[in-house]
């Protein structure tokens, strides 16, 4: 069952405006409910509890007084002295930037936040190549984007150096070492990740790791562990996945994928890289991996 999101502004189509950005763009297991004056707002929460309220910054006194597990304040103002009823939230900012800071404070307040979102697993689509220099990147982001028309679409870069902050033009402040440090403290749930999750040209994203070293601390089991879990618990409905290098001993990690596009290139040498990884999958792999393989010759 769906947890309750109450809204209430002064303004009553911003919270209108709100709760609808929620219900409709944000992959959260709560449902979001907005309310046109403080006596409906008060009349409701006597009788259904909310997990968090979202309330106007006049109105902060009056939400003391409300029955609400979590009061955050939406305040007109970026700086703001902290509020006896809870977390401040500047509230003209994007929907996204909005909810990243509601899912901090509220990850912040909750010993264990572990909420996820009842749904289908993703459908995992890896990029990946041998062979350099083969539109690799190009197709990932590609891909990503024209699934982003018909599917909810989140994003992940595994290169060392992917360029894509350059792209987004240094669009975030988390990243997958972030992600990744969470997933090895044993500390990672959807709710954590959704604070680190930023959109782009209609897709998600994680931002790829700012440090390279980051990738090599990670053995391919772990980051297909955690693959696994963002597919399961996001509600995302695909899971685009640029795997980078993805040097020898990496299986693990290509079997995480149902299915892998591999641009390929007909020069001796780009084909002597393709039979050197189809002879190493033939001896680590049962054939899982090799099947899900599909082989693309870009323009």
């Amino acid at each position: 069952m769906r947890k309750i999101m109450a809204v209430y502004d002064e303004d009553p189509a911003y919270a209108q405006r709100l709760a609808d950005y929620v219900n409709q763009k944000e992959k959260l297991p709560f449902a979001a409910m907005a309310f046109s004056s403080m006596d409906r707002l008060r009349e409701y929460l006597e009788e259904h509890p909310a997990e968090i309220l979202l309330v106007g910054e006049r109105s902060a006194e009056e939400a003391e007084r409300l029955e609400a597990k979590n009061v955050m304040i939406l305040s007109e103002g970026e700086v703001v002295e902290e509020k006896e009823a809870g977390s401040s939230i500047y509230k003209y900012q994007s929907g996204s930037g909005i909810m990243r800071e509601v899912m901090a404070a509220y990850c912040c307040s909750q010993p264990e936040p572990a909420l996820s979102i009842l749904a289908k697993r993703a459908v995992v689509m890896g990029v990946y190549s041998p062979v350099s220099r083969c539109g690799k990147s190009a197709l990932a982001l590609t891909l990503a984007q024209a699934l982003g028309r018909n599917f909810s679409v989140l994003y992940m870069n595994l290169e060392e150096y992917s360029g894509f902050s350059r792209l987004v033009d240094g669009g975030y402040q988390k990243d997958l070492s972030d992600v990744l440090y969470l997933y090895r403290q044993g500390e990672f749930n959807w709710m954590r990740l959704k604070t680190m999750v930023y959109p782009w040209n209609g897709i998600d994203y994680i931002g790829p790791a700012r440090y390279g070293e980051d990738l090599e601390l990670v053995s391919a089991e772990e980051m297909a562990g955690l693959i696994g879990r963002i597919a399961g618990e996001s509600g995302y409905e695909r899971l685009v996945v640029d795997l980078g290098r993805c040097a020898r001993g990496s299986m693990a990690l290509l079997d995480a994928c149902d299915v892998i596009y591999m641009p390929v290139r007909e020069d001796p040498v780009s084909q002597a890289k393709i039979d050197e990884f189809e002879e190493y999958a033939a001896l680590a792999d049962d054939g899982r991996v090799r099947e899900k393989i599909q082989k693309l010759h870009l323009p």
